[in-house]
């Protein structure tokens, strides 16, 4: 055993491996801090660089303590003591400008139940978050903060932060071997506690300082430190919405999605400097998004991310809302307030990849540890950023236990998980030879099918009444099915075709879309085989596509009748429907990150018109039965006219189980076409529930008076028709039963 000396002189024996400690190499700090037996007496020694005294306390029962000095070894920091055997103690640390009293934190055992860190490590711990990252717990009557985190090929690990001035020699962790995972427990610590981790890798490498992977609370960005989080359970008052919530997620339910990026939908005075924070949209967007009828918020990832440009694509942080708009309590609030007012919240979360920065989860512990180590498995190569390597157990765990966080602790109601389709297939847009076949030579990830199963399946035990939402956009065979029938087991998928046809159709000039019917037509062919919903996502608005206005052909006025108009048809079609911010407006220009949208041109009436017709939408979408109640079943829709390429009319109704149908009849051209004649259901009055012709949305009017009545004369398989005038690019839908459906 090596020798010492204290500044007097004399020489004291130190563990073989001090030196490593001294130096920060040192990977099983237990075994030379804290207390040593000798017989009977402990010996005690700890580490404090640049203390200039450190002393014992040694607890008695029912008298004062007994302060005893600690020598100091050289230089080096190490102060070494003695106390009776067992006895407790505390440290007074007596620094040049000033005195803390403190517990050692390596006076305490392992602190991790082994059991859970075996079922971690054998991927069956879902609750992981609860295991590892910083958390507020009291030990043995010591109140402090538990770190733990998983670097199983690291050399050494420490926690740094502002408490130890950022040296990772002052607190390195234990390496509990079996699951790879270190821990340390800081008492004294509370909330609001800066930290990273300082990880060595095996050959010595220091690596750049670590974010917490299961951080809860980060800094603002551009600062990268993560945060020790609060316990304070929130005081939910949202009871009611969630002994509904399994009635409002049901495949027949109304589902009308409001999709929002919550840096640009709207800033504070106008000012773009500044942020609306939870509190802000509590205020201003929960009331928005009631007034006009949607039944769900949809929130581009606000799990936290550095670069704002990635619209929170790039998250390195799954289990912390975003430090730009507050606190995570001051998210509980926002989730619950919106549970108050009646209303949902979905979050895009990514599980399929994750940017390299360095404070983040790539090469972790100086290994390719949450990603693949080859490229040709790992690297992303639209984004730039890493795949998760699915085939992990601890990896699996920890994405699943962070879909589990969400639902739970903060109370989400659904989960868009985005990029399914790259996360799917092996060759997603990679070159020939730059992609490895699964076991059987073929291109199916089945690693992330799997996961994607097991994630799934996981929530569905957890959370049943949590929708979870595929943005999937290719003909993978049974996304939404269950996965005992060998399907993924998502609530909905994307449906990705049918945004493209159909905006193709109407990107084109009316005088030609009689050649183009099929572009309307194809996506009731496959309408039923999944359950879908019908996006208008912020991916149609962006990277030069222009806005959804810009894209309809014409000039101003026909630009608008062309965006009512597909509306109308989007939201009477069998899927359930979102929009993203700003196309209730009809925004003119494409979508700015880094601005809001044009308030402003709601002092126009072809704005204000779109805005109310949306709000319309949105009202008779969940009035009418027959516009949700069989969204997942043939039997609710059926084409009346899908073949006259000559006016370009198109014709279906949509049925319910025990609600009177509605029809719906679209003139997808500037002509009005006189004594139109529609097959309908039923005889007797039929009412105008919407004609997007109406003078209120910014249209021209022509119309029927609110009324037309069927007669006795046969026409597209019904008995009964009804004669129209069908205005100019516009949709009427139509209700036997108005008074009573309304």
């Amino acid at each position: 055993m090596p020798t010492r000396q204290d500044r007097n002189g004399a020489l004291y024996h130190v563990p073989e491996n001090t030196d490593d400690l001294l130096a920060g190499r040192c990977g099983d700090p237990f075994s030379i801090l804290g207390r040593h037996n000798a017989g009977s007496l402990d010996i005690v020694r700890v580490f404090y660089p640049h203390a200039a005294k450190v002393r014992l306390l040694v607890e008695r029962p029912r008298s004062p303590p007994i302060e005893r000095a600690m020598r100091p070894v050289d230089d080096t920091g190490m102060f070494i003591g003695t106390i009776r055997k067992g006895a407790s103690y505390r440290l007074r640390v007596i620094w040049a400008d000033a005195t803390e009293e403190v517990s050692d934190p390596y006076s305490f055992g392992p602190i991790l139940p082994e059991e859970e860190l075996h079922a971690f490590a054998e991927g069956r711990h879902f609750h992981v978050h609860h295991l590892l990252g910083a958390h507020l717990v009291t030990l043995h009557g010591v109140t402090g903060v538990r770190f733990a985190v998983w670097a199983p090929n690291a050399r050494r690990v420490s926690v740094i932060g502002d408490f130890n001035i950022w040296d990772g020699r002052r607190h390195p962790m234990r390496l509990r071997h079996r699951a790879g995972v270190w821990e340390l427990f800081i008492p004294g610590l509370t909330a609001g506690e800066r930290y990273k981790f300082e990880i060595m890798a095996q050959d010595g490498t220091l690596l750049p300082q670590k974010a917490d992977p299961f951080a809860r609370r980060t800094e603002l960005p551009p600062a990268t430190a993560s945060v020790v989080a609060r316990n304070d359970p929130f005081p939910w008052t949202d009871d009611a919405w969630m002994a509904t919530r399994s009635a409002r997620h049901a495949p027949q339910a109304p589902l009308s999605i409001y999709e929002v990026h919550t840096l640009s939908w709207r800033r504070p005075n106008g000012d773009p400097d500044r942020i609306a924070t939870w509190r802000d949209l509590t205020r201003d967007l929960i009331p928005y998004v009631a007034e006009n009828g949607f039944t769900h918020i949809e929130l581009l990832p606000i799990m936290e991310y550095p670069f704002g440009g990635s619209w929170g694509y790039q998250t390195l942080a799954l289990f912390a809302p975003t430090a730009r708009h507050g606190s995570p309590e001051d998210f509980a609030a926002f989730v619950n307030a919106c549970h108050e007012a009646g209303i949902g919240i979905i979050l895009d979360w990514v599980p399929a990849h994750f940017p390299n920065d360095l404070h983040g989860l790539a090469c972790f512990d100086g290994t390719a540890l949450f990603e693949h180590a080859d490229p040709r498995e790992g690297m992303h190569r639209d984004w730039n950023t890493l795949i998760y390597n699915y085939g992990r157990h601890e990896v699996r765990a920890f994405l699943i236990s962070s879909a589990l966080m969400w639902c739970e602790h903060f109370h989400v109601d659904g989960l868009r998980v985005d990029a399914v389709a790259s996360m799917l297939y092996r060759d997603y847009s990679r070159q020939s030879g730059d992609w490895l076949p699964n076991i059987h030579g073929g291109r199916e990830n089945l690693e992330a099918v799997s996961f994607l199963r097991e994630l799934t399946d996981t929530l569905q035990r957890h959370a049943p009444d949590v929708q979870i939402v595929a943005e999937e956009s290719t003909a993978w065979p049974g996304v939404t099915h269950p996965t005992v029938d060998g399907g993924l087991g998502f609530s909905f998928k994307w449906n990705m075709g049918w945004m493209h046809d159909t905006l193709h159709f109407m990107q084109r000039d009316p005088l030609w879309r009689g050649h183009h019917l099929s572009e309307i037509l194809f996506g009731t062919h496959y309408a039923f085989s999944e359950r879908f919903a019908l996006p208008l996502s912020h991916d149609e608005v962006t990277h030069g596509k222009g806005s959804l206005l810009a894209r309809m052909p014409g000039d101003s006025w026909q630009q608008h009748a062309n965006l009512r108009a597909y509306f109308a048809f989007m939201w009477t079609h069998p899927g359930k429907k979102l929009l993203f911010m700003g196309g209730e407006i009809a925004q003119i220009q494409e979508w700015n990150h880094d601005g809001e949208l044009d308030w402003r041109s709601l002092s126009e009436p072809s704005k204000l018109g779109m805005q109310r017709l949306v709000r319309d939408l949105n009202h008779i979408l969940q009035s009418y039965p027959a516009l949700h109640e069989l969204d997942i079943d043939p039997a609710g829709f059926s084409w009346l006219i899908n073949d006259d390429d000559a006016n370009v009319v198109f014709a279906w109704a949509r049925f319910a189980l025990s609600a009177p149908p509605v029809v719906v009849v679209w003139n997808a051209t500037p002509v009005i076409r006189h004594a139109y004649r529609v097959g309908v259901p039923n005889a007797g009055d039929w009412h105008e529930i919407i004609n997007t012709d109406a003078s209120v949305y910014g249209g021209s009017n022509v119309g029927n008076g609110g009324r037309v009545t069927a007669q006795a004369v046969a026409a597209h398989g019904c008995d009964w028709s009804v004669e129209l005038i069908l205005p100019p690019l516009a949709t009427l839908i139509l209700s036997p039963a108005l008074e009573e459906a309304g």
